[in-house]
């Protein structure tokens, strides 16, 4: 079953979270417009509302403590003096009852209001009536009407303010309570969109890892056949190059040899200095040259030397050869002893080196080749060095010739390297790691 690609899967997650996250957000910004309302509506309102009412009950007071003033008054002439501080406290309670009844809190009823607005209104109309008495000298009818009537009605505007106060009071306490419990319901939605967050984060990185790792896999796989099979071609390659090498020597090689000796019986047949022995001397110089040429061949295809000397001796051997053919001046240098190679692992060794030689003929540029082979205790190097026209900036080894360098050092497990050397030239240089005591690479 196909299952969907990595940015799908984290497309979906994307959009999932956004949703949560949108969903969230207007959630909140509801809550926070709910707590804005409560905190102008009723803590604000009800703050200032009590403020007003406290100045109500601090007037009322100081016409209570006027009133005793004129109940414990000797002149009725002192009592009419009276009316102006009265008058004064008069228009600042009218004034703060105005400012309160704008201020007064959706707790409080109509009922309630025009309660507490007919309490003043009549206490007033009391207080209204006691400058005539006052101005006839009933001070005992003054006194008598601030005790029974005045008195009494200022207490009770008193007790009316101290209601409402506590009522704001309880108002501001469940509104209090009610943004405690809209600040934790807050709270309580932020933890479960972090863990929804979280969870969604977590299940979309664990569907990327394991389709990563499915696909690594498959890539891990492919490449295990891959490079089977190209060890498999190199195999048949090697086995093809083998074949044909030993048909050149065992079946052109010996019948040009053949060929060459009948000429040269015939050869002898003929008068010496005749033209038809000079023919036949012709003919069989090129049978021989023929011969050399199909030699050299089987010896390229697959050098019987590696099999006969091992890996050092076919390195000596085809630096020789290549040398002679290409006429570049080569420089080989060896260091320490010839690990114990198997057969596979030294015609790898073998064929790289004549690609990168190959290479350096034909596109360095460079009159000298520097050949170094390294044999370590656990590891074998092999460089091969020109000084000619480098590597370009933007190497494209796709050629089929690296290609098959690479696959090659991959065979061996080991690693093949591309350097341009300074001052201009390349350095193709080859490290496989050499086995250990018992095993064969």
């Amino acid at each position: 079953m196909r299952t969907p690609a990595p940015t799908w899967i984290q497309l979906i997650g994307l959009m999932t979270t956004l949703v949560v996250v949108g969903v969230f957000t207007g959630f909140t910004l509801r809550q926070l417009e709910g707590l804005k309302q409560l905190g102008a509506d009723i803590v604000d309102r009800n703050r200032r509302d009590s403020l007003q009412l406290i100045r109500i009950q601090n007037d009322v007071m100081q016409v209570g403590l006027a009133l005793r003033s004129m109940e414990r008054s000797s002149e009725g002439g002192d009592l009419v003096e009276y009316r102006a501080q009265l008058d004064g406290l008069k228009t600042d309670l009218q004034e703060a009852l105005a400012l309160e009844a704008q201020l007064r809190p959706s707790t409080r009823t109509d009922a309630q209001q025009r309660e507490l607005e007919k309490a003043f209104d009549q206490f007033w109309v009391q207080v209204q009536g006691l400058w005539p008495l006052a101005q006839a000298g009933e001070r005992g009818m003054v006194r008598s009407l601030i005790r029974s009537r005045l008195e009494r009605e200022r207490v009770e505007l008193a007790t009316v303010i101290s209601k409402l106060l506590v009522q704001n009071n309880e108002a501001e306490a469940a509104a209090v309570v009610k943004i405690q419990g809209i600040y934790e319901k807050v709270e309580r939605t932020m933890w479960l969109l972090l863990a929804a967050g979280v969870g969604l984060i977590v299940l979309t990185g664990s569907l990327v890892i394991w389709h990563d790792r499915r696909t690594f896999q498959q890539l891990a796989r492919l490449s295990e056949d891959r490079k089977e099979l190209a060890g498999q071609i190199i195999r048949v390659q090697e086995e093809l190059f083998r074949t044909l090498a030993r048909e050149l020597h065992d079946e052109f090689g010996q019948v040009l040899t053949a060929a060459g000796i009948m000429l040269r019986r015939v050869e002898k047949k003929l008068p010496e200095g005749s033209p038809e022995q000079e023919d036949l001397a012709e003919v069989r110089g090129i049978a021989n040259q023929t011969l050399e040429r199909v030699r050299s061949m089987s010896q390229m295809l697959h050098p019987p030397v590696l099999d006969d000397y091992g890996l050092e001796k076919s390195i000596e051997w085809y630096v020789d050869q290549f040398r002679k053919q290409t006429g570049l001046s080569v420089h080989y240098e060896k260091a320490g002893t010839e690990p114990p190679l198997g057969s596979n692992a030294a015609i790898h060794v073998y064929r790289i080196l004549q690609e990168a030689l190959s290479n350096a003929a034909r596109h360095a540029k460079a009159a000298e080749v520097w050949v170094t082979a390294q044999y370590g205790p656990e590891s074998l190097e092999l460089d091969v060095e020109d000084h000619g026209v480098g590597l370009p900036e933007q190497m494209k080894a796709r050629g089929l010739g690296m290609i098959g360098m690479r696959e090659r050092a991959e065979l061996l497990g080991g690693r093949l390297e591309f350097q341009r050397v300074s001052g201009g030239g390349t350095r193709v240089r080859l490290h496989v790691p050499l086995p250990k005591k018992g095993e064969q690479v």
